[in-house]
């Protein structure tokens, strides 16, 4: 168990104020935009951009000035603001997941960004920008000890579970609908300069600026996807990716709320597969929520599914299972009226410790949640459905994955609620059990005055 710790506040490194004004200036330089430059002149533009700057970084070093951070018991405390001041209390119980972020521009000064998701967040809870690279990753290990009463691991006790052939993932973005359509939108941003050849500078910008946000979408990917390695320790899952901004996520696996493998279409004649996982807390639109989530960006599918079963067993502390080799239990032949072409690839599985789904004709999925993690569980019927007597299931996590069990013969899918629910019930308290035996013996107190030891955060 580790013992509750008392950090004195501390201000951000103090090259914070100079890395947040050039970002606000890249920002406003976008914003300005070829036209600005075009109206302004070269020399104007510049002048613009550093009074920007000198203003940003004013403004950036008050804000400094006035913010701090400290830990005192298992909570992270943030001090911010000038004339309102305002104390943010995050209790470490509710971390969900701590990400070190290693934007391009901060990795020129040596700092990072530390990330805090917790439940219910819509996004990053108080992140702090910028500190030292090593006190970043310093500080999440205490983090992240507190917050799952796990002693930290050293580098040397991770156990890598898998890395991304670079390659591969170059070849696999290359087999994806939005590169096969830069042709076509290459056409369209390419005719227009054709048929107009009066050339300008605002003219020739645009059209590479346009032409650019044609492969923004698989470019991205590459870059946030690139040297993806996962392993796992006595404490978290351990995520590092990134080409030009750094990422290194720490997941606790029992915050894990299911997994998801998928096929896509131009990647199933080369036995390809992706899989990600669902940890409740991380915020940001779905862009974001995607990349904290990745778990496999693209292997052989026995590989994804490997990861997958690793980590679903670190979930619920439990054998693993290769859950796209479970029998399924398909829907009734009448539902081909509703998913001809779907009806005979979808289908469910249920064990002790997990709920399984499987669907999808061009890009095929399997999603599997751990029943100690599952939350509610709904059957839904529409006005198609009730005229043939079928119904779906939904089994709903705290993250933003669900199991939906489609076109189940109704009598069949409240049973399998009734089942889904019971079994749930079952498992988190098996959970629990193991939990009790996993966790180590708490050490013998020296003194009568020792620190008192808080118990284990609930799952």
């Amino acid at each position: 168990m580790t013992e509750p710790l008392t950090l004195p506040r501390q201000r951000l490194h103090p090259l914070t104020p100079l890395v947040r004004g050039a970002k606000l200036v890249a920002l406003a330089a976008v914003a300005v935009s070829w036209r600005g430059l075009s109206d302004l002149g070269l020399l104007h533009w510049l002048i613009a951009m550093v009074v920007v700057l000198v203003g940003a970084v004013l403004v950036s070093a008050v804000v400094w000035a006035v913010t701090g951070y400290e830990v005192v018991g298992r909570e992270l405390r943030v001090h911010e603001g000038l004339l309102s001041r305002r104390v943010r209390t995050i209790p470490l119980e509710r971390v969900q997941a701590i990400d070190v972020v290693r934007p391009a521009l901060a990795r020129v000064f040596g700092l990072a960004e530390l990330r805090l998701e917790v439940i219910g967040g819509s996004k990053a809870e108080a992140p702090l920008a910028y500190l030292t690279v090593a006190g970043a990753t310093e500080l999440r290990a205490s983090l992240l000890g507190l917050a799952t009463g796990a002693a930290p691991a050293a580098p040397d006790d991770e156990r890598p579970l898998f890395t991304v052939d670079n390659r591969r993932l170059l070849l696999a973005q290359v087999l994806t609908p939005q590169l096969l359509a830069v042709p076509v939108g290459a056409a369209f941003v390419i005719w227009p300069a054709l048929a107009h050849p009066d050339w300008t500078l605002i003219g020739a910008a645009s059209t590479i600026t346009a032409f650019l946000g044609v492969f923004q979408v698989p470019v991205r990917r590459v870059l946030d996807e690139w040297d993806f390695h996962i392993a796992d320790d006595t404490a978290a899952l351990r995520v590092r990716q990134g080409l030009l901004n750094k990422r290194s996520q720490s997941v606790p696996p029992r915050r894990v709320q299911g997994v998801k493998l998928t096929w896509p279409l131009l990647w199933r004649p080369a036995g390809w597969a992706r899989a990600r996982m669902d940890v409740a807390g991380y915020g940001g639109d779905g862009d974001e929520q995607l990349r904290a989530g990745t778990l496999v960006p693209v292997a052989a599918a026995s590989d994804a599914a490997s990861v997958a079963a690793s980590v679903l067993a670190e979930a619920v502390i439990a054998a693993p299972v290769d859950v796209t080799a479970l029998p399924v239990s398909r829907p009734p032949s009448r539902a081909r009226w509703l998913g001809p072409w779907s009806w005979s690839r979808i289908g469910v599985a249920v064990t002790d410790d997990v709920v399984v789904v499987r669907e999808g004709v061009l890009t095929r999925e399997v999603v599997a949640v751990p029943l100690a993690r599952v939350q509610s569980v709904r059957v839904v019927q529409g006005p198609l459905q009730r005229a043939l007597s079928l119904a779906t299931v939904t089994v709903d996590t705290a993250g933003g994955l669900t199991a939906t069990a489609r076109l189940r013969d109704a009598q069949d899918a409240y049973h399998l609620a009734g089942d889904l629910a019971a079994r749930s019930r079952a498992a988190r308290h098996t959970f629990a059990a193991r939990l009790a035996a996993a966790a180590p013996a708490p050490a013998p107190s020296p003194s009568p005055t020792a620190a008192f030891e808080f118990p284990a955060p609930g799952q």
